[in-house]
């Protein structure tokens, strides 16, 4: 069974492209899952994959893309009866 894992990433990550550089990172080490902006400002996301690929991916949310500026990051273990194809962006929630 992959890891899966939800992450809720705040400070300054909504209008800085953090869900499409996400979502490209994401694609680029094989995870599949999602990502949306939450009402609240933060960034939540659900990665599946390989333990490796799980850890570089939650590694790099603590950066995210240029213009971000992560305070924070909640890691969630999960276990989905029903894994995500491909890497989406959902709408915010």
């Amino acid at each position: 069974m992959p890891l899966q894992a939800r992450l809720t990433i705040t400070g300054r990550v909504q209008g800085v492209g953090y869900r499409d550089w996400a979502i490209a990172t994401g694609l680029r080490l094989g995870l599949s899952g999602w990502v949306r902006n939450r009402i609240d400002g933060s960034v939540e996301a659900l990665i599946v994959g390989d333990d490796g690929a799980v850890g570089i991916m939650i590694e790099a949310c603590r950066r995210g893309p240029t213009l971000a500026l992560v305070e924070a990051i909640d890691v969630e273990p999960v276990d989905l009866d029903i894994l995500p194809e491909g890497f989406t962006r959902r709408p915010t929630e």
